[in-house]
């Protein structure tokens, strides 16, 4: 039972968010092709906006931020055995990050500057935590160098979209920087239960 609870936590939190933003693509009255090329994931959060559905994307949001802070601390830090300082900090600020994106929907002009915010510092601060975790455990087996790939396509993601805001294709790139640390909790689930058996 050590670990089982623990993966429980990333696999359902995970699964919601997938859920979530399924049902919130489908919701809107556009082409899955315009909503995955051309809306970004922060579109679909906006309240009364074009997804009747927001409360959803913006609860995967905040649900995220706590399943993170909680299991990354409660224990999988128990796998870390190097740069446990980078993993604790950059665990707090994805977690911290996400949370705010979620309580802090885009769409408010007064208030899309603490979304932007939110948004960067989950995004950047959940790939440095994966490139972090894929070199901070006792091996380099197949689950680290997953790990590893994600955290490099995510951080990638992140640099072109961050410095392409203005291109029509950036919620390409967000979704490229966003679904690796969302892809590790799904993966991360199955690897602690399998610990456990």
């Amino acid at each position: 039972m050590k670990f089982k609870n623990i993966g429980i936590v990333y696999l359902i939190a995970g699964l919601y968010y997938m859920i979530a933003e399924t049902i919130c693509i489908f919701s809107v009255n556009d082409t899955l092709f315009n909503m995955y090329v051309f809306h970004t994931i922060s579109d679909l959060g906006i309240p009364n906006g074009n997804c009747p559905f927001f409360f959803l994307m913006d609860s995967a949001f905040i649900l995220i931020g706590l399943a993170l802070v909680f299991a990354n601390f409660y224990k999988f830090k128990d796998f870390i055995i190097k740069y446990k300082a980078f993993f604790y900090i950059f665990t707090i600020m994805a977690s911290i990050g996400v949370i705010m994106v979620g309580f802090i929907p885009w769409g408010n002009p007064l208030t899309n500057g603490y979304h932007n915010l939110g948004a960067i510092m989950a995004i950047l601060g959940g790939n440095l935590m994966l490139l972090t975790i894929s070199q901070s455990m006792d091996k380099f087996e197949i689950y680290q160098k997953i790990t590893l790939i994600l955290g490099i396509i995510g951080l990638i993601a992140f640099l072109i979209m961050f410095f392409n805001m203005e291109s029509i294709y950036m919620p390409v790139f967000e979704r490229l920087a966003v679904y690796p640390l969302i892809i590790w909790h799904l993966m991360t689930g199955v690897y602690l239960l399998r610990k456990n058996q």
